[in-house]
């Protein structure tokens, strides 16, 4: 008998993809708590390993090289991913605020980290960035390396902060300029007279600075940030066309508004890690004070923290006892010097030597290897099976074969009533209702990203574009809402999430959410059936005529994308990209090629497989040159790699295309989830709406022409010229 899945009790949410939660989410990956969703909130896809930053502005390191890849480890961990920062919380709600959305919570971990952002300074905003967050700097510093290796910008950069990360900085960029052939010109401005690494590590340091040609300004005072310069509290100007800030980092201000007890900004916290007067809230990383055992911020103390974090997060949904967390007093610190050398200091004593960043590579490079090597997921052996049977895919790619749907569906009646007046396999049913035609259609998805908003966004728009598709008009939508059995409060805040998200999308199409169906089952999925009004004739797939050019307004390789994250196997800002998409609507697109011949959104049986269904029922062929397919950033990579969605096969044998070689080949085939619109339209009209939907912002290409001759397919090399 089957076993009945565990109920969902409790939502933990960990705000941050900080050191500490990408740790606990690997450890829960591990051993996950079956009572337990998990929730990560992080503002984008991956999270840089701050101890590899000065290797990467030296340019020992890509930046792919520092990127922690949450979708990935999310993923592993059966965590759901909301990409968007947080703003608020609200600890008597247990609520948290991301952008107009208010995620709720049982137990939440803060790990926000810091942020060097110098408001009080004037000038900072429009002409620095700060070296915390990361993002922004490794962006800013790249495009500034290029600019002045070709000219284009003076090699004259300044920091300011003159702590151990401002001098790792400069001369990181003082041997990053000089690799490229500049005459680098790096300065250090420190308000305080002295450096803050006393005794022997600041007389090195010193020296390093030297030699890296590093000029230190001390007892400097930086007044505000120029153009072309920092403007210093003496009335002297530093000149620079690159300016970082590197001084005070402070936690996110949005923390102090909380009501919760901070130090300096930083939450604090006890030795269980839990904020104080709190039992639900929890705090690691740079944003935490340590009350009962203060340390300077350092990414060490997070990493040692991780575990005790992940087994109080546990504890505490479970009602086990908390475990201390006992810092340790002092740590070796390894201090990149520009160069490949480093200067190593604990208690007093320091030493440099290329030895010793060989150590710190290896440390660094071994810590982004735990985050990476993440066990494989194998799934369980099919009955009867040698191999382990694939996961089935989600989205679109769990749909029944084409040739099982087509067959089915061949043997239904023609429609006896007058009001219907379309036949089974268009995109979209067509009633009259009076003197109005109505268009009507249904569709739902097994989910593909445990972000239920993001899933109702996307399955709406998804829904929707048969309604496009068709020419109509959106006008209404039932949801169906089929969600894993979790106790009522967790039901509440998944369909309210669920249906806020799925309202506003179908208002901004011109739709209503009129109610639907909600039930529990093994998955979550969800759905929509709904209604459009026509002003005109349906857009069908019949109607494609010889001489037309076939336009794509999407990318293609979702399909492959999804298999792949599934997998493992995906990255994070592909998939970051893919869902960005997804969830964009199409309305513009539509509007625009309401006048083609023939139209249909491209979705589960792929590209192929949608453009046989035109040239079958308009009784011509079709010639697509498949380097003119747009496709998503990752999608070739991943297909060469033989990543395959669960129905490519049959739709493979269902719409075979004559030519079709290599990965761009297997890929006309993927399945799709809210897919682009493949129109055939004339093709003096095709060149004037391809600049028309540019300007709207849809991606459109021209990818290939309708011919003359019985319904089929070829690859053909310059077909979309």
């Amino acid at each position: 008998m089957m076993q009945p899945a565990p109920e969902l009790t409790r939502d933990i949410v960990l705000v941050g993809g900080g050191h500490a939660h990408a740790l606990v989410l690997r450890k829960w990956g591990m051993a996950p708590l079956p009572t337990a969703r998990l929730t990560l909130i992080n503002p984008g896809p991956t999270a840089p390993y701050s101890g590899m930053l000065p290797g990467h502005v030296a340019g020992h390191y890509p930046r792919a090289a520092l990127e922690i890849d949450l979708v990935r480890l999310a993923r592993f961990a059966g965590a759901r991913l909301i990409l968007g920062r947080a703003t608020a919380l609200d600890p008597e709600a247990r609520a948290i605020t991301v952008g107009d959305r208010r995620i709720r919570y049982d137990i939440a971990s803060i790990d926000v980290g810091v942020t060097s952002e110098m408001p009080d300074l004037p000038g900072f905003a429009a002409h620095a960035v700060p070296a915390k967050p990361l993002e922004g700097l490794s962006r800013r510093w790249a495009a500034f390396l290029d600019a002045a290796e070709a000219g284009r910008a003076a090699p004259r950069a300044a920091v300011i902060g003159g702590g151990v990360a401002g001098l790792e900085l400069a001369m990181a960029m003082a041997h990053a300029l000089r690799a490229r052939g500049c005459a680098a010109e790096v300065t250090v401005i420190e308000a305080a007279p002295e450096l803050p690494a006393p005794g022997a590590a600041g007389r090195r340091l010193a020296a390093a600075l030297a030699r890296q040609g590093v000029t230190l300004r001390l007892g400097a005072p930086a007044a505000e940030v120029l153009e072309g310069g920092v403007r210093l509290a003496s009335g002297e100007t530093v000149p620079a066309a690159f300016v970082a800030g590197a001084a005070g980092a402070r936690p996110q201000p949005w923390l102090a508004e909380t009501g919760l007890p901070t130090e300096q900004g930083a939450l604090r916290v006890g030795p269980d890690l839990r904020v104080e007067g709190r039992d639900d809230l929890f705090a690691a990383g740079d944003c935490a004070h340590l009350s009962h055992a203060p340390r300077p911020k350092a990414g060490v103390y997070a990493v040692r923290a991780a575990p005790v974090l992940h087994d109080n997060l546990r504890a505490a949904a479970t009602g086990a006892r908390l475990r201390p967390y006992r810092p340790q007093r002092d740590y070796l610190k390894l201090i990149s010097l520009g160069a490949k050398s480093a200067l190593a200091e604990k208690g007093g004593l320091a030493v440099e030597s290329p030895l010793l960043w060989r150590l710190k590579d290896r440390i660094d490079r071994g810590f982004m290897e735990k985050l990476r090597d993440l066990p494989a997921m194998t799934p369980a052996p099919a009955p009867d099976a040698q191999e382990p049977a694939e996961p089935l895919c989600a989205g679109c790619g769990s749909k029944l074969a084409p040739a099982a749907l087509s067959g089915a569906t061949a043997g239904l009646p023609a429609p006896a009533r007058a009001d219907v007046l379309s036949v089974p396999g268009d995109d979209a049913a067509v009633l009259r209702v009076g003197e109005a035609r109505q268009v009507l259609t249904t569709d739902h998805l097994r989910a593909f990203t445990e972000d239920p908003a993001r899933l109702a966004r996307i399955a709406a728009l998804h829904a929707m574009g048969d309604i496009w598709a068709m020419g109509a008009r959106p006008q209404a939508a039932l949801a169906t809402v089929i969600l894993p059995r979790m106790r009522p409060a967790l039901q509440r805040r998944t369909l309210e999430e669920i249906l806020e998200a799925a309202s506003d999308t179908l208002r901004a199409a011109g739709a209503e959410l009129a109610g639907g169906h909600s039930t529990m089952g093994g998955e979550t999925t969800l759905g929509f059936t709904v209604t459009g009004l026509l002003d005109g004739d349906p857009v069908t797939l019949a109607g494609a005529r010889p001489g037309d050019a076939l336009i794509l307004t999407r990318p293609i390789g979702s399909g492959t994308l999804l298999a792949a994250e599934m997998r493992l196997k995906a990255r994070g800002e592909e998939i970051a990209t893919l869902l960005e998409t997804m969830e964009t609507p199409q309305g513009a697109a539509a509007e625009r090629l309401r006048g083609a011949h023939a139209m249909t959104d491209v979705t589960g049986f792929g590209l192929a497989g949608h453009l046989m269904a035109i040239c079958t029922a308009s009784g011509v062929g079709a010639e697509i040159d498949p380097e003119a397919v747009p496709l998503y950033p990752g999608a070739l990579r991943l297909a060469e790699a033989g990543v395959r969605s669960t129905i490519w096969a049959e739709n493979r044998a269902h719409a075979p295309v004559t030519g079709a070689e290599g990965a761009r080949g297997a890929l006309l085939h993927d399945p799709q989830t809210a897919g682009g619109f493949l129109a055939a339209l004339p093709e003096a009209a095709a060149a004037h709406l391809l600049p028309e939907l540019a300007q709207a912002g849809v991606p459109a290409h021209r990818i290939g022409r309708v011919t003359a001759g019985p319904p089929g397919i070829a690859c053909r090399p310059g077909a979309a010229d």
